[in-house]
């Protein structure tokens, strides 16, 4: 009906089956998950270590920033929180995982 078109197709014999090789098949998939380690789950554990650690070498008196971008001084260091001084006589309770950047000494003082 339609072979003035399209010509038609007739089947030919199949090629002897051959297992194709396990590995050939899933190597792009290794590839995948490789490329997935290094450029994506790698960078962010790095990362996760390095805010961890910055976390534990907070001391009463740093100065640093919080996620909401509050800048204030540390007076007291409890076990998840920290009591964080933003003015004179204003001291708020956050989370020790609010903490952005800890500044250097004397930044606060040029604000």
């Amino acid at each position: 009906m339609l072979d003035f078109i399209f010509s038609p197709a007739f089947a030919q014999a199949a090629a002897p089956a051959t297992p194709p090789n396990a590995l050939v098949q899933f190597a792009p998939l290794v590839v995948l998950f490789v490329l997935f380690y290094f450029l994506l789950i790698r960078p962010q554990m790095k990362r996760s270590k390095e805010q961890r650690q910055m976390i534990e070498k907070i001391a009463k008196g740093d100065e640093l920033v919080l996620a909401g971008g509050l800048a204030g001084k540390v007076v007291n260091i409890g076990e998840l929180y920290l009591t964080v001084e933003v003015a004179d006589g204003v001291n708020v309770k956050v989370q020790k995982s609010a903490v952005t950047s800890v500044l250097p000494k004397g930044t606060l003082k040029t604000l």
